[in-house]
């Protein structure tokens, strides 16, 4: 257990990392994860506690806020009448797969491995974001048979893989075979929910060193920043969408993709041992 003073920064920074990434998905519509990962590998980092599983519990983390944050969004989008719950239905089980398998792969890998991929796959979203079209299509309806079947695992491996929910896979997907970009953002955040459940279920099992984890660690999951979080991002996530309505959001987008990309390419950098 660390002492009381290293413990109180520990939850300052935590705080602080919750309130913005609420303030972000609320004015941007970016999920936490995105955010949430490097922010408590940076800061677990800094504090002393590393190894060759911290991205593990980053991940972990990450997903397990993902879970209140998704059900609180599906939730409000299902009262609009905005979620697709068809595509959640034909397409659940595969990403359910996908997440379980992904599960199976952050164990086994180390934490740099995992910094690797999240560096390549966050340059991808983040590029996509900046230059990303609403116009642009790949077909009119969402993929069927053999291809449902490829890419919906894909989906949940590639998120849990990142610690992310459903929206950076799942919105450009959808979008990109013509639903609307609001329907798409509502079905997400099933997906969100569909990848998050059951992959924390499987990250309480992980062991983790004791000497590197964080307190209030329990298997992968760190309980102490998932509270935290959780109560910041309910709080501030709303200021986040009243700042939507009263400002044009999309050069903002533009900004936080290339702060992602940044971001992307630091982790990129100390996987490589630069």
């Amino acid at each position: 257990m660390p002492d009381f003073g290293t413990l109180m920064l520990l939850c300052a920074i935590l705080a602080a990392i919750g309130a913005i990434a609420g303030v972000l998905a609320g004015l941007l519509g970016v999920g936490g994860g995105i955010v949430l990962v490097p922010a408590f590998f940076y800061t677990f980092q800094t504090l002393g506690y590393g190894g060759d599983q911290l991205m593990q519990i980053c991940l972990a983390t990450s997903l397990a806020t993902i879970i209140v944050t998704s059900l609180r969004s599906v939730s409000s989008h299902h009262k609009k009448g905005a979620v697709e719950w068809e595509i959640l239905r034909r397409w659940g089980p595969g990403i359910v797969v996908g997440a379980a398998i992904g599960v199976v792969a952050v164990s086994a890998l180390q934490s740099s491995s995992l910094q690797l991929l999240f560096g390549v796959l966050g340059l991808l979203i983040g590029t996509y974001m900046g230059l990303g079209r609403s116009e642009w299509r790949l077909g009119d309806e969402m993929p069927q048979g053999i291809k449902r079947a490829t890419l919906s695992p894909m989906v949940g491996f590639l998120s849990v893989l990142m610690g992310i929910g459903g929206g950076s896979f799942g919105v450009p997907l959808m979008s990109l075979h013509g639903v609307a970009i609001h329907r798409a953002v509502a079905t997400a955040a099933g997906f969100g929910v569909i990848i998050a459940v059951p992959s924390v279920i499987g990250f309480l099992f992980v062991a983790i060193d004791p000497a590197v984890r964080p307190p209030f660690t329990v298997g992968a999951v760190n309980l102490g920043a998932f509270a935290i979080v959780v109560a910041m991002t309910t709080l501030t996530a709303p200021i986040g969408v009243r700042l939507a309505h009263s400002m044009n959001p999309k050069p903002l987008k533009r900004i936080f993709a290339v702060f992602l990309i940044f971001v992307a390419l630091n982790m990129l950098r100390k996987a490589l041992g630069y």
